[in-house]
C-alpha cells in the first residue's frame, strides 16, 4: 500500500525533550515509520530562525537551510565581537536547529520549513510562531492522488476537514500522535486508527544521551 507521512513538528513535539520527557531519535523514527507502514516519502513541516536571511516565499516552498547555514556562520564570523554574550547564544542555538534539520534531511526526511516570524496579541505581548498548518494541508491534498494510506503525525483539529475528505476518497488515515496533545475530535475520527505517539517511547527514544541531559 502506498503510503506517505506528514509531520506537524510544531503539533507533535511542541516543547522538545522538555515537553516529552525524552529525547527523539529521527533516523529510528524514520526507520519504524519505513519498516511498519512501508511509507516511501516522510514529509516534515516545521520553523526555522533566519535573520533577515532574503528568503523569497515566490520562488522557495521551503527554506535552504544549507544557505542558512552558510549566512549564520557567516553573521556569527561578522557580528561575534559586536554583539552581547546573550545575542550571540543566541545565534549559536539558531545555528544548531539548522544543523539538526540538515542531519534528519539526511535520513530522508523531506523538510518544508517556513521563517519564524514575531506576531503580536491584543496586548502588544510578542509571540513567535512559524505556523505550517496550511503547508501540510496543502500537501495533503496535492498528493492525494499518489498514496493510498496517510500517516498524520499531529493532534491538530485544523486538519479534520482534509482528513475526512482523504477518507471520502476512500484514503486510509491513520494519526499517530501525543494522546495528551490531540483534540478530542481527532481521536473520534481516527477510532481504532489513532496510536499514541508515547507508546514508542522505548522504541524512539534516544539512547546515546540521558534523559535527564
Amino acid at each position: 500500500m502506498r503510503t506517505n507521512a506528514y509531520i506537524d513538528a510544531s503539533n507533535l513535539f511542541y516543547g522538545g525533550k522538555k515537553s516529552l520527557g525524552w529525547s527523539i531519535d529521527y533516523r529510528k523514527l524514520r526507520d519504524y515509520l519505513e519498516g511498519k507502514y512501508q511509507v516511501s516519502q516522510v514529509y516534515f513541516f516545521g520553523g526555522v530562525e533566519i535573520h533577515k536571511f532574503p528568503f523569497d516565499y515566490l520562488k522557495n516552498e521551503t527554506v535552504p537551510v544549507r544557505d542558512i547555514e552558510k549566512y549564520l556562520i557567516d553573521l556569527i564570523v561578522e557580528k561575534g565581537d559586536k554583539i552581547s554574550e546573550a545575542e550571540l547564544r543566541l545565534l549559536g542555538r539558531h545555528l544548531k536547529r539548522v544543523r539538526f534539520y540538515i542531519k534528519i534531511e539526511k535520513f530522508g526526511y523531506n523538510l518544508i520549513l517556513k521563517p519564524v516570524k514575531t506576531f503580536y496579541d491584543i496586548d502588544g505581548i510578542p509571540a513567535r510562531k512559524a505556523n505550517c498548518d496550511v503547508d501540510m494541508a496543502f500537501y495533503l491534498m496535492r498528493d492525494r492522488d499518489t498514496f493510498e494510506r496517510a500517516i498524520i503525525l499531529s493532534g491538530d483539529g485544523d486538519f479534520l476537514p482534509v482528513l475526512k475528505h482523504l477518507k471520502e476518497r476512500k484514503k486510509e488515515v491513520l494519526i499517530l500522535a501525543r494522546a495528551e496533545r490531540t483534540a478530542k475530535e481527532m481521536k473520534k475520527f481516527a477510532g481504532d486508527k489513532f496510536l499514541d505517539f508515547e507508546y514508542l517511547r522505548e522504541r524512539l527514544k534516544r539512547t546515546d544521551i540521558r534523559d535527564d541531559q
